[in-house]
């Protein structure tokens, strides 16, 4: 049997660390595997929302959480994400060499699925309803495409905002075609960071008018109306992922209409202070917009050990006094996300203290009945969604607009909020403030830190008058109030080593400071 092998760049045929994705071999490509139906392209399109389910859940989450300002290691945690923690960020290190090939192997399924769609368009015979089926399997997949070289390049570039976005060499390798080759002439060299963005934008354009055609088709599939409404892409996540690229590009006009148009489908809506918990226990809310599905059998990336851990007396990570303490009175997210151990136990020593529970793991997700901290993977909600718009407003000085986004949203998360009208400035700082206390372990904060340009200082020690004074001699000492000055280098990732190595149009190419 023929098989064709593919290079690191074209695919990402690499042993996997802790971005593993959960797939078939990515290395191979054989008869078993043609396409030459709709059906076909159909189930082969369920390989890409197997690779989504793993880039939206687990490491690719927390590895920049624990590279930011909000977590502490602790001395029993072996060095177990380390030397991201204590900002030792290497061309060699293995995580990050994860989530690049990783990628790459994603982009090329979407290339493959995306060329194959095309042939079977231009197949003699192919009816309307077929055209119409097939249409929606390429726009998820260019949705995909869209996601994931978005996500590398807010991680492997520096943020658009603040770095000149054709600048040479500023942006990502860019691969649109299932091409292998052994030939390292033939691999491609950086992109500019406004190509990237505009590979990104044209993917989603498109997306955008495929599914919205599926959708106006009335269109059903058997096994796909039985599921939840989230758990296959729709035109809202796109326009989601639209508005999400638009903000972290600074594109506040954009930003805001995406997120608007989203709101104001009525699809969705934000989850109360009653159900808050739920959407994180049970994954189950009125405001997901898009949350691939999971099974025992069918599990993406979880949390064990480094939050918590199954015996209820370790963990890796403790979330730090900085953010604790960003929590007021009333807010619905300190009891949802902040758990309490009673015995934390360190060196033969108990502790009381609080550990990081937003990922407490969906029962009906475990293979036995310990808890594997799995839960699925929240890739759009409407919540980010006001939080845009309010943020966006606030730049466009629509402070009237703004405020009433930040004030719904507010009304949901903190009992007794009293609605108001912000300056522009404060509407601002607000919204940045809610983003933070919002999405801390979603990954959002390393992206916020990112375009914001503001840096960072961790706020590790427990001041004496929490009572929790205690817990400071079990952190590590090394990284435990480091800091990162806006310009930092470590602020991007670096492209990894074997990558440079392999690929000789990357020569001179490596991201400053590294």
């Amino acid at each position: 049997m023929k098989k064709i092998y593919l290079s690191l760049m074209l695919l990402g045929a690499v042993a996997f660390t802790s971005c593993d994705m959960d797939t078939k071999p990515w290395s191979s490509l054989d008869e078993d595997t043609a396409i030459s139906t709709t059906s076909d392209l159909r189930k082969f399109r369920n390989q890409i929302y197997n690779n989504l389910r793993s880039c939206t859940s687990g490491a690719w989450m927390y590895l920049t959480d624990i590279q930011m300002d909000e977590f502490n290691g602790l001395i029993i945690n072996g060095n177990q994400l380390g030397e991201i923690s204590k900002g030792n960020i290497t061309t060699s290190d293995t995580d990050i060499l994860g989530c690049w090939s990783g990628g790459y192997a994603m982009i090329a399924n979407c290339n493959s699925l995306i060329e194959h769609a095309d042939k079977l368009l231009a197949q003699e015979g192919t009816s309307d309803a077929d055209k119409v089926a097939i249409n929606r399997y390429k726009g998820e997949a260019q949705f995909m495409r869209a996601y994931m070289y978005f996500w590398l390049a807010d991680h492997f570039c520096q943020s658009y905002t603040q770095t000149d976005p054709n600048k040479d060499a500023s942006g990502m390798p860019i691969v649109t075609e299932y091409n292998p080759t052994g030939d390292a002439s033939k691999y491609p060299g950086r992109s500019t960071l406004a190509k990237t963005f505009e590979l990104v934008e044209n993917d989603l354009n498109s997306a955008l008018e495929k599914l919205q055609a599926f959708e106006a088709s009335g269109q059903k599939v058997e096994a796909e109306s039985k599921a939840d409404a989230y758990t296959y892409l729709t035109s809202y996540a796109v326009e989601a992922l639209q508005a999400r690229v638009a903000l972290v590009k600074g594109d506040w006009q954009t930003a805001r209409d995406k997120a608007v148009s989203v709101i104001e489908s009525g699809k969705f809506s934000l989850a109360t202070m009653k159900n808050y918990a739920k959407m994180w226990s049970d994954d189950t809310s009125t405001e997901t917009i898009l949350q691939p599905i999971q099974s025992p059998t069918e599990l993406g990336g979880t949390y064990a050990n480094v939050f918590q851990d199954k015996s209820g007396t370790s963990a890796y990570y403790l979330p730090n006094y900085g953010a604790l303490s960003i929590y007021g009175e009333g807010d619905v997210r300190f009891d949802t996300f902040f758990s309490e151990y009673g015995n934390l136990t360190v060196e033969g020593s108990q502790y009381p203290a609080y550990v990081f529970n937003k990922y407490p793991g969906n029962t009906a997700l475990r293979t036995s009945s310990d808890n594997n901290f799995a839960n699925m993977s929240k890739v759009f909600r409407i919540s980010e969604m006001y939080l845009i718009a309010a943020e966006a407003d606030a730049r466009l000085n629509n402070t009237q607009e703004g405020s009433k986004y930040l004030n719904d949203f507010c009304a949901m998360r903190i009992q007794g909020y009293k609605s108001q009208t912000y300056s522009a400035d404060n509407l601002l700082s607000t919204t940045l403030e809610e983003r933070e206390k919002e999405f801390i372990g979603e990954g959002f904060r390393w992206s916020d830190i990112r375009r914001e340009g503001k840096g960072f200082k961790r706020v590790s020690d427990f001041p004496s008058e929490t009572g929790l004074d205690y817990l400071n001699s079990i952190m590590v000492t090394l990284g435990r109030n480091i800091s990162y000055a806006a310009d930092d280098h470590r602020l991007t990732w670096p492209i990894p080593k074997t990558e440079i190595d392999s690929n000789p149009q990357l020569k001179g190419q490596q991201n400053p400071g590294y």
